[in-house]
């Protein structure tokens, strides 16, 4: 007969399995989050431990899974835990002020609506280039949301609009740095706010944009489908204008990306490969050195896209050919160019090779530690090196697991 312990464990391992399913959470997600590996959580929702996992670990499930109160996954409607808000890096405290509050003083000196969008670019340079881009990005945008705000309501005719297309810009900067530091709701909100400043700035353009910014939330959730349909959507908005704008015809590629990395994930791989072949047809058509401000779109962030449609498809042989013909120094963005080094990573550990799983991550560490230590598919696949990788690599994936604040 289980004993009370394991009848509570088995207890709270189906409530987390059932949120996990529900919201559409992958176990490799949710264990990179709380820095485990995917067997300790396949273990904890079947019941299969002895004991419910500590308070500590529950608050990182609950905070990785998204729920407001601790007991929609303890059951124990005595313990009452607020969860809901999360700071997994220095910046997000600040750039959630900014957010969330409500100054409505009026600005101390008018806010010209061309400067604050060569702001907004800056800070997406510097989010692209920088080894340490939540960091140096994220101290500037507290600032720039705030200016965005008050131009907004302060500004009138072009020059709002205008403004409401950099305030856009500014929220769709916050996303990409608050993705997997900070908690659900504040993250749908800047992704919210993104698509308001867009439809207020009422171009096609950012509206498309903030389509790209919101499909990227909906897929990181569980709304796969609809952030399928969103950038098919952009895509269509986008059409009319592509003689000629440069800017519409990277976007253009950009959300077709999108939708083939989106597609992959759902097991469509026909519209995935679809979507990179007309990608990759609009990259090498467009001039030398072009590029969206935010997407970056081009010829290397195509190749690493066709990279990570192979590993979502779980084809990991086709991974490693298509990463064989990226120059990882001509992906503009270094976030991105860890990013490809961790795709690297997770294809050759769908192979168990683990020798190859532990190079490539090192070398996407390497690139951007900052990066690393804040997706939780790298933190996955540090705890998997430990428990799977055999006593050859053990010592090195212990101190890669630690570089990345891991406990194993």
């Amino acid at each position: 007969m289980p004993t009370p312990d394991e009848t509570v464990a088995r207890a709270i391992g189906e409530r987390i399995q059932n949120i996990r399913t529900r919201t559409g959470k992958t176990r490799e997600v949710v264990a990179g989050l709380v820095g485990r590996s995917e067997d300790w959580l396949r273990d904890v929702e079947k019941g299969r431990l002895k004991n419910p996992p500590a308070l500590d670990v529950l608050l990182r499930l609950g905070q990785a899974l998204g729920v407001r109160d601790l007991t929609e996954i303890t059951g124990d409607h005595e313990l009452l835990v607020g969860i809901a808000r999360r700071a997994g890096h220095p910046v997000v405290p600040d750039i959630r002020e900014a957010i969330e509050s409500v100054d409505l003083s009026p600005a101390a000196s008018p806010i010209d609506a061309v400067e604050l969008r060569a702001r907004v670019e800056r800070a997406w340079r510097l989010w692209h280039t920088s080894a340490t881009p939540r960091a140096d990005a994220g101290a500037m945008l507290p600032q720039l949301i705030r200016d965005g705000r008050r131009a907004v309501r302060t500004l009138d005719g072009e020059e709002r609009r205008a403004a409401a297309a950099a305030l856009s810009g500014a929220y769709a900067l916050s996303e990409q740095v608050l993705a997997w530091v900070a908690d659900a709701p504040l993250l749908w909100l800047a992704a919210d706010r993104c698509m308001s400043s867009a439809e207020t700035a009422d171009d096609p353009v950012t509206l498309a944009s903030a389509s790209w910014v919101l499909g990227n939330v909906w897929r990181a959730t569980g709304r796969e489908d609809d952030a399928y349909r969103l950038a098919t959507d952009a895509v269509a908005l986008l059409e009319p204008r592509l003689d000629g704008d440069q800017e519409a015809q990277a976007l253009w590629g950009a959300c077709h990306l999108h939708g083939a990395i989106t597609a992959a994930k759902i097991g469509r791989e026909g519209d995935a490969l679809r979507g990179i072949d007309q990608a990759m047809g609009m990259a090498r058509a467009l001039p030398a050195g072009s590029a969206h401000p935010w997407t970056l779109f081009g010829v290397a962030n195509a190749e690493v896209s066709a990279v990570s449609v192979q590993v979502e498809l779980r084809k990991s042989g086709g991974a490693l050919d298509a990463a064989s013909i990226v120059d990882p120094d001509a992906v503009p963005s270094v976030d991105r160019r860890a990013r490809l080094w961790l795709e690297l990573s997770r294809a050759y550990a769908q192979q168990r090779d683990w020798l190859g799983t532990l190079g490539a991550l090192r070398t996407a560490t390497s690139v951007s530690e900052e990066s690393m230590r804040s997706h939780p598919l790298a933190r996955s696949l540090a705890v998997e090196l430990v428990t799977h990788g055999g006593r050859i690599t053990e010592r090195q994936s212990r101190a890669l697991a630690g570089q990345l604040g891991v406990t194993c």
